[in-house]
């Protein structure tokens, strides 16, 4: 067995931000295993929040020793993007290996055409208008918020789109008096759920807050060992592979978050459509899908999940897991 990695730089279309800062393009580690003939892929974004970077991920997924298989796996590297990278290619590669694509090796049902959210990057109220009316076709917005015109900015979404299902996200931007503060406007505007308000140091503000509007956990939500500080402070949580650590434990934190009572968002990085394809499998599972990332790039990979307005559409088999 053989591991490589390889650094991409995938251009966006335009300048993404949300309250932590902004990026024109999507840095990602592309890992291949090589054994018996057959070639495994996965992708990770390496995320600053969490402490990661190219560099670092890097030399994380170049010190696994091989071979290893998806359970050993688990046991060498913690949850995160270096994890999710190899987990992913070693999928791929046992989908190759037995002739037989991965949702089946899971037990999940085929995957189908998903409807996916699209997400309006943090910019000016006016911005974020022009943004909502050009995506006004899609069912569900999520508007990224967390700078003093979260006001302004989701009115001014709202008339960009009038029709569309909303949800927020503060990346943790937020303080108790602007939670008490926008809630209400939030709910005649007919927002339906808020992501992450506050930071995940700060989850136990939620016991006591009037809670009109769901709430989804995202940075504070990573593999099922963090769901027992979850339960009763949020109603979703948001499963992302990057933060889970790949395939293995999104769908292991999917089953147990359901069991626990979360409803599920399904999510993702900026990255390709080598990253989503993985995540795709989960979409039937899902109450929300989020997986636009692709859309935000000038070019995605060759061989990319096709996407017709609101709708991914399943892997090509010559992208990923068959």
């Amino acid at each position: 067995m053989l591991l490589d990695i390889d650094i991409d730089s995938f251009e966006l279309k335009h300048k993404f931000t949300i309250s932590r800062g902004s990026k024109n393009s999507a840095e990602v580690i592309t890992v291949s295993i090589k054994d018996s003939g057959f070639i495994g892929l996965g992708e990770c974004v390496p995320y600053k929040r969490y402490g990661e970077s190219i560099e670092s991920v890097s030399k994380e997924i170049l010190s696994v020793p091989l071979p290893v298989n998806n359970e050993k796996l688990q046991t060498i590297l913690k949850h995160g993007a270096a994890r999710n990278a190899i987990d992913c290619a070693l999928w791929d590669l046992q989908a190759k290996k037995e002739g037989k694509p991965v949702w089946k090796l899971l037990n999940l049902t085929e995957p189908k055409p998903a409807v996916t959210a699209y997400t309006i990057s943090l910019a000016t109220p006016e911005k974020m208008m022009q943004e909502a009316k050009k995506k006004n076709n899609f069912p569900i917005l999520k508007v990224k918020l967390g700078s003093k015109y979260d006001e302004q900015c989701i009115k001014a979404v709202r008339e960009g789109s009038p029709n569309a299902r909303i949800i927020v996200d503060a990346n943790e931007g937020w303080t108790i008096e602007t939670y008490n503060y926008l809630v209400p406007i939030f709910k005649k505007i007919g927002v339906e759920l808020i992501e992450q308000p506050f930071p995940s140091y700060q989850d136990h503000l939620l016991e006591k807050l009037e809670r009109t509007i769901p709430i989804c956990a995202d940075e504070s939500c990573h593999d099922v060992e963090s769901l027992e500080n979850l339960v009763g402070l949020y109603d979703f949580i948001n499963i992302k592979l990057d933060k889970a650590g790949g395939l293995t434990e999104a769908v292991n934190l999917l089953n147990t978050a359901k069991k626990n009572g979360f409803k599920i968002m399904l999510g993702c990085m900026v990255g390709t459509s080598l990253a989503m394809a993985p995540a795709l499998l989960l979409s039937n599972l899902s109450d929300i899908v989020d997986l636009d990332g692709p859309l935000f790039l000038k070019q995605d990979r060759k061989n990319h999940i096709e996407y017709k307005d609101f709708l991914a559409f399943p892997i090509s088999k010559r992208l990923w897991g068959y």
